[in-house]
């Protein structure tokens, strides 16, 4: 059945390219995503693939898998996008009437982009390679995702195919033109220079009852503006950063300040959950005095243990990615 719908799709069948491609979108848009740390390039790098794909069928010499053969155009496709590509600028602090605090570093990765927790259902359907040494939902957090983009590209990439998928070093070594102790090499130098925080208590699992009281009382500290009830939710050295701006913040002290300064002059806000990159995740809306609440931006949690150890603040801009509206009517909350 492969090799007719190869010989269909050559002969310029789409339907026959489709099925022959389909299978493999959902997991070759997330692989672009860990690869560039932004949904939109992600999006971009998967529509060149496929592109590619479409007009190189020719050339599929049918030696190694349509998957991993897809695998080899996205990732080349992303390295050429690593190199070339204008990231997208740091920006500064833009909410009138709010005075951030010292931060206490400047942020690389201000071109982080959300990925919608719904675009992830089909994404894991391929069994992971022997190689693989990261779980599924690991390989998808932000502070995964983060830690990929400060590596070189080429690092980046063997890393990525190796101990996230599980390639083996041969094929890796095949889909990036060098030699199986090239790839061992720069796997070596990638997992050395591989810098994550330390980790703290494991998350609750996905939508059980841990995970959901977090959550709710998260929710209600943050609309009714509670400093002590967010603090207690806080572990000590909780990290808020906000791409596309640089400023990043370590301490419960300062985070909570930065909070305070948020809710001052009695700003409050409703929020709409969603998930993201396999974490709780809401859509901020700052309420008008009208009733009408407009979206300010999308907030992802990381959890440890019982506690929040993470804050991400996107902008609004990702809002429509996750299905959420760019304003809330006054009578949302009935």
């Amino acid at each position: 059945m492969g090799n007719e719908l190869i010989g269909r799709a050559r002969a310029g069948d789409g339907e026959a390219f489709r099925a022959l491609t389909e299978p493999h979108r959902r997991e070759l848009q997330v692989h672009c995503y860990r690869m560039l740390g932004s949904f939109q390039d992600a999006e971009d790098a998967l529509q060149d693939t496929l592109l590619s794909a479409w007009r190189g069928l020719g050339g599929f010499d049918g030696r190694a898998s349509i998957r991993t053969w897809l695998y080899r155009i996205a990732t080349n496709r992303c390295l050429s996008a690593l190199r070339s590509a204008a990231r997208r600028p740091a920006k500064a602090w833009d909410i009138p009437g709010v005075e951030p605090p010292e931060p206490t570093r400047l942020g690389e990765v201000v071109w982080l982009e959300p990925f919608p927790d719904a675009l992830l259902e089909g994404a894991f359907a391929a069994p992971l390679g022997p190689e693989a040494r990261y779980e599924q939902s690991e390989s998808v957090s932000l502070a995964f995702v983060t830690a990929l983009q400060v590596l070189p590209p080429r690092q980046l990439a063997v890393l990525v195919l190796c101990d996230v998928l599980g390639f083996p070093a041969a094929e890796v070594a095949a889909m990036l033109d060098t030699t199986a102790d090239g790839v061992k090499s720069a796997l070596k130098r990638a997992r050395a220079g591989l810098r994550r925080r330390p980790p703290g208590e494991p998350a609750p699992a996905p939508g059980s009852p841990a995970e959901h009281a977090i959550v709710a009382e998260f929710v209600r500290a943050w609309e009714t503006a509670d400093i002590e009830a967010l603090v207690a939710l806080l572990t000590d050295d909780v990290f808020v950063s906000m791409p596309p701006l640089p400023l990043e913040y370590e301490g419960r002290d300062v985070v909570v300040r930065l909070c305070a300064g948020l809710f001052g002059a009695g700003r409050r806000f409703d929020l709409v959950p969603t998930r993201a990159n396999g974490q709780p995740a809401f859509g901020t809306y700052l309420r008008g005095p009208s009733g009408t609440s407009h979206g300010t931006g999308l907030y992802v949690l990381t959890l440890a243990g019982r506690r929040i150890s993470a804050m991400t603040r996107f902008e609004n801009g990702v809002l429509p990615a996750f299905g959420l509206p760019r304003s809330l009517s006054p009578g949302h909350r009935q």
